[in-house]
């Protein structure tokens, strides 16, 4: 027989959880359904909820301030190269509107300078592709834990 105690020693909390057992909220934008659909895999088996995507920088300054109104949003992930408005623009554009916003550049590996540009405008981090699981959360939660 298996004591509840022996099933409760490997158990972890979700990293996707906030102290006060709610998940935290974020919102994906990138033109690749891939990456997308590869990020909102990656949150959710750690508990977080994906609150919405956006596949465009003009769609994820609009969804920002929607999600933002209505009960907050906790973290971007935010492709740099897109249509419609890159997302240096939509960085500075969500910034514009709410400069705590904790926001984590999406880049391909070559865009160095472009990714230095962002965290000097206020991005919190960045992730470079392809998508590390490992590398992916460790930086999601050092921005939150911030």
């Amino acid at each position: 027989m298996i004591a509840k105690s022996d099933i409760t020693i490997n158990e972890k909390t979700a990293e996707g959880i906030k102290p006060e057992g709610v998940p935290y909220r974020v919102l994906v934008v990138d033109d690749s359904m891939f990456i997308a659909k590869q990020l909102g895999q990656i949150f959710s088996s750690e508990g977080f909820e994906v609150a919405d995507t956006a596949s465009d920088g003009f769609q994820a300054v609009e969804k920002y301030k929607v999600l933002h109104a209505s009960g907050g949003i906790d973290l971007v992930t935010l492709d740099i190269t897109m249509p419609v408005m890159d997302g240096v623009t939509a960085l500075e554009k969500i910034l514009e509107f709410d400069k705590e916003a904790k926001i984590i550049m999406v880049s391909a590996l070559g865009k160095e300078d472009v990714v230095k540009k962002c965290l000097l405008t206020g991005a919190k981090s960045y992730i470079v592709k392809p998508l590390d699981r490992k590398k992916v959360l460790e930086r999601v939660v050092s921005v939150l834990k911030r």
